[in-house]
């Protein structure tokens, strides 16, 4: 068993949680226009941030472990990176569907989102595999965003 570096640790979850926190603030499921618009598989408002929450703990995880691994030397620059366009697309995410209101332009943006995990899985499991696994409840969960966000943008 390795050793925890907490102090690495923690920025870890702070800058996660910091852009989550960050992106919730353009975020309104309870809004008027969200509720005349979102479809019946909607999961409950109450769902998603529960979700949201164990998903960046999960990402947050990733980041840490990639980030300290002893094979990621070489890779740090990239893991910086890619961690950091997708927290960003995570972010920009919320502020064209919820603040602006276009699911269409939202909906492509989310198709970026999606690859960047894809990008996230294939450089963490070039690490170690075991820290990609961390990543794919959140592919799983953005794919079903993706198909609310599609039927609304299609509605």
């Amino acid at each position: 068993m390795r050793e925890i570096k907490w102090k690495t640790l923690l920025i870890c979850f702070v800058i996660v949680y910091g852009i989550a926190f960050a992106g919730s603030l353009f975020t309104d499921a309870n809004s008027s226009w969200y509720e005349s618009v979102k479809p019946a598989i909607t999961p409950p408002n109450y769902v998603f941030p529960i979700v949201w929450n164990i998903l960046f703990f999960l990402i947050a995880l990733a980041l840490y472990y990639s980030w300290t691994d002893k094979k990621s030397k070489k890779l740090k620059s990239k893991i910086a990176t890619v961690f950091g366009i997708n927290l960003s697309l995570n972010f920009l995410w919320g502020i064209l569907f919820f603040k602006m209101q276009n699911p269409i332009i939202s909906f492509f943006e989310l198709i970026i989102l999606w690859i960047s995990i894809i990008i996230l899985i294939s450089t963490t499991s070039k690490i170690n595999r075991h820290y990609s696994y961390l990543l794919i409840p959140y592919l799983l969960w953005v794919s079903f965003a993706g198909i609310l966000n599609y039927l609304i943008a299609v509605s």
